[in-house]
């Protein structure tokens, strides 16, 4: 009788903590479930008819309808190397979706020599039931043997050109890649939307560069997004123990890792040189030690909660929370932790059509969670 007492109160409690009321430095605001029931969801966004695309790591493509039905899953989506931490990554919309229906996913891809982070795009059936016609636009060289640090977030800019955060892949027999131009391990790309190479790139006219390049020197950046303010790309990436990075990578520029790092090996000892700052090396904007382990983020630009307007929100996997950073231009003046209460891995933050607040989180039952005033 007792252990049933204990079943019940952990439900109702479960229940309670789905729907709840929270209050915030600045808002009062609830939590509710909108789904449950995905394997590990990594990417969302959300369509023009209010609807959303998730993708699950396993390899599967998800709609989940506003009111929370999940449908079965897209057809089409090219196959992944779904091992540890690869598999069907991040997601974005075309810029003209509404016109094109063209889908952009990133994934693990294995091919001769090991696997890489890839991406692909589709057109998106009238039904949402497939993906048609897709095709790998960008391929990251060199394919290795890892499971891990593939990075992957894909952000439009304002001129409809793609970033891609790349991984380097971790282990430390090719790390050391990310500062060798000539490798796509532990950089930032910038293509056009069908793959192809802007002739504005800084290393297209590199003979011993890859012309995608845009920034280099990263470690696993699983946070992008544009600034609307600005139209900069802003990235987060994990450090090891320690030194998770915010940064807003510019062209040819090097950010530093593993020469140096505001964190350090997990064994304890230094990583590079050991230290946090080199000539001709970019320093963060903002770090965190402890880490948080960033995954996703979000400028909030909706009307919902006016006093979050233009904060950066960011999704935690070890912190299990959602971070607020508030903004004075480019500078980070002050930060918030919500939602530690929950206890939920936090892969991917997106914005509905009524300026609510949606996350995912990364679980073997995966939730999306709904945040409104």
């Amino acid at each position: 009788m007792r252990r049933f007492a204990v079943i019940i109160l952990a439900l109702c409690s479960s229940s309670a903590l789905a729907q709840d009321n929270f209050t915030t430095e600045q808002a009062r605001i609830s939590v509710s479930t909108v789904a449950e029931g995905l394997k590990h969801p990594w990417g969302i966004v959300v369509l023009p008819d209010g609807s959303m695309l998730v993708t699950e790591r396993s390899g599967r493509l998800r709609r989940v309808t506003a009111d929370g039905k999940i449908a079965s899953p897209v057809k089409g989506v090219p196959k992944v190397d779904a091992r540890d931490q690869g598999g069907l990554l991040d997601i974005t919309l075309h810029p003209q979706f509404a016109q094109n229906r063209l889908v952009y996913l990133s994934f693990s891809e294995k091919g001769k020599g090991g696997n890489s982070t890839a991406v692909a795009r589709g057109t998106l059936s009238s039904d949402y039931s497939e993906l048609e016609g897709v095709k790998v636009i960008f391929s990251q060289k060199p394919k290795v043997k890892s499971t891990m640090h593939f990075g992957s977030r894909i952000v439009f800019d304002r001129d409809g050109k793609i970033y891609v955060g790349l991984g380097e892949r971790s282990h430390e027999q090719f790390r050391g890649q990310a500062q060798d131009v000539n490798s796509h391990l532990g950089k930032v790309v910038r293509l056009n939307d069908d793959g192809s190479v802007p002739p504005d790139n800084p290393f297209v006219n590199d003979d011993d560069a890859l012309p995608e390049i845009w920034s280099y020197g990263h470690r696993n950046i699983q946070a992008a997004a544009l600034n609307p303010a600005t139209g900069k790309l802003w990235t987060i990436e994990h450090g090891p123990k320690g030194g998770d990075e915010v940064n807003i990578p510019q062209a040819g520029k090097n950010y530093g890792w593993p020469v140096v790092s505001h964190g350090v090996n997990y064994d304890g000892t230094s990583v590079g040189t050991g230290k946090k700052h080199a000539p001709g090396m970019e320093d963060p904007l903002y770090t965190w030690t402890p880490v948080i382990a960033p995954s996703g983020m979000l400028f909030y630009t909706g009307k919902a909660f006016p006093e979050w307007e233009g904060d950066l929100l960011v999704g935690g996997l070890r912190e299990k929370s959602l971070v607020r950073l508030e903004l004075e231009g480019e500078k980070i003046v002050a930060e918030e932790r919500m939602l530690k209460d929950l206890g939920h891995r936090i892969r991917d933050v997106a914005e509905g059509l009524q300026g609510e607040i949606l996350l995912i989180t990364d679980e073997d039952n995966g939730h999306i969670l709904k945040i409104t005033p």
